[in-house]
């Protein structure tokens, strides 16, 4: 066997490998041999069939897998004689007679480039007593009672309506509705619609117009405007729960009341300050490292890694209930996502490989004790990811990141800079 080799664009190479027919011709002869003696065609006992009858059965078959184990074995020898880094698979090809061309992509040669060029800015967060109120407060709008009031209609009310509306005189589609509930301010119904509401008392009817927003989903409407004829029939106030005992009790909190409770949502909001200020240092960590660092991808793999995205994408989609057939979706849409993270799994690999960066087995603990402190049973938890191995190498691979970004950290500028939770959230 001789092997040639060809450089085409960037990582792409072409190997030609010359194959000896003889030896390819004699390798199926055996196998043939082995099959015919317990192979079963009809009229004969099973191993007494003539072997021109099992090689006119099983001749083509057998010839292909031959013929790909001799290329696999004669491409693996040359790669090696040739020290090549392989990615991803080759796609083999007939060309002249008795010699195969093995198209494929190498792995780029990755030299990390000046790490100090990187700017990072850190926020630094710290939970305070109002944070904890508003999410109390979140928390005691999500238990809401509404009580019948005799009164006026006001912003927080919630006012079931019939209603009617025609565009220029004409009825539409969904311009019709009976005892219909809108909470007034909420903003799940037009402005002007829920504007026109407030101040009215049960029983009483009114009529009035309504512009439609030029973008406004149902596209027969948008830009026009309806005259309404509603009539409210009840008001309901709303009721919040107390921060009392009793609330403590309804979110899970069987001991310490009020004073636990608080423990626990700061505790919780603590967490997340935490996760979303190391997202928001990765993604600028991982940025700076495509800056500084630019290099070939190898094309294969950024085609496996589109074709990983689609089908997760569909397997997602008709999860939510949409048919196979009716997702037209081309893996082509994912090129720049696929090219990133193949890009950055090549470049960090790197940074792991050439500066020893690990995941030690106790910061893998530490980080699912931490993911299992926002549930009501943490033990429980914890036993669930140590009850499957993947469950931990997906921990042990959050904490190898989360490694190389810190690595990373101590050569780059990084700046710490104040933000309220509010700001991170991305409330204000």
């Amino acid at each position: 066997m001789t092997a040639t080799l060809e450089t085409l664009d960037g990582l792409s190479r072409r190997m030609t490998l010359n194959l000896n027919p003889a030896e390819i011709e004699t390798e199926v002869s055996k196998r043939l041999g082995k099959i015919a003696r317990n192979t079963r065609i009809d009229g004969f006992r099973p191993g007494k069939a003539p072997l021109k009858l099992v090689a006119a059965r099983y001749a083509g078959e057998i010839r292909g897998e031959v013929l790909g184990d001799v290329l696999q074995q004669q491409f693996t020898q040359a790669v090696h004689e040739h020290n090549l880094n392989v990615a991803g698979y080759p796609q083999f090809a007939p060309a002249a007679e008795g010699a195969f061309t093995a198209t494929f992509d190498v792995f780029p040669e990755i030299t990390v480039g000046d790490l100090s060029g990187i700017k990072v800015t850190r926020p630094i967060v710290e939970v305070s007593d109002s944070d904890v109120d508003r999410t109390l407060d979140v928390l005691r709008k999500q238990r809401v009672q509404y009580h019948t009031a005799e009164r006026e209609a006001s912003v927080g009310d919630r006012v079931h309506i019939d209603y009617i509306g025609s565009i220029a005189g004409e009825p539409f589609q969904g311009g019709e509705a009976s005892d219909f509930p809108v909470i007034l301010g909420e903003g799940r119904t037009l402005k002007d619609f829920e504007g026109s509401l407030v101040g009215m008392k049960a029983g009483e009817s009114k009529t009035f117009d309504v512009t439609f927003p030029e973008d406004y989903f149902a596209r027969e409407l948008a830009g026009k405007t309806a005259t309404f004829t509603a009539t409210l029939n009840t008001v309901h106030e709303a009721h919040l729960p107390e921060v009392d005992d009793a609330l403590a009790q309804s979110l899970g909190i069987h001991e310490g009341g009020v004073a636990k409770l608080r423990e626990e949502i700061s505790g919780n909001l603590a967490r997340e300050a935490k996760r979303r200020i190391q997202a928001r240092v990765k993604e600028q960590v991982l940025n700076g490292l495509l800056e500084t660092t630019p290099f070939d991808v190898p094309a294969s793999l950024v085609a496996m890694e589109r074709r990983a995205l689609l089908e997760k994408a569909v397997t997602d989609l008709k999860a939510r209930g949409m048919r196979e057939q009716d997702i037209q979706m081309r893996d082509e849409i994912f090129e720049p996502q696929a090219r990133r993270r193949v890009a950055l799994g090549l470049l960090m690999d790197e940074l792991v490989r050439a500066n020893g960066i690990t995941a030690p087995s106790e910061q893998v603990q530490a980080l699912v004790d931490e993911f299992a402190q926002s549930y009501e049973d943490p033990s429980e938890v914890v036993a669930w990811y140590h009850q499957d191995s993947s469950r931990l190498n997906e921990a042990r691979a959050l904490v190898l990141e989360e490694n190389i970004v810190n690595w990373v950290l101590e050569h780059a500028q990084v700046s710490d800079e104040p933000a309220t939770l509010e700001t991170l959230m991305g409330n204000k």
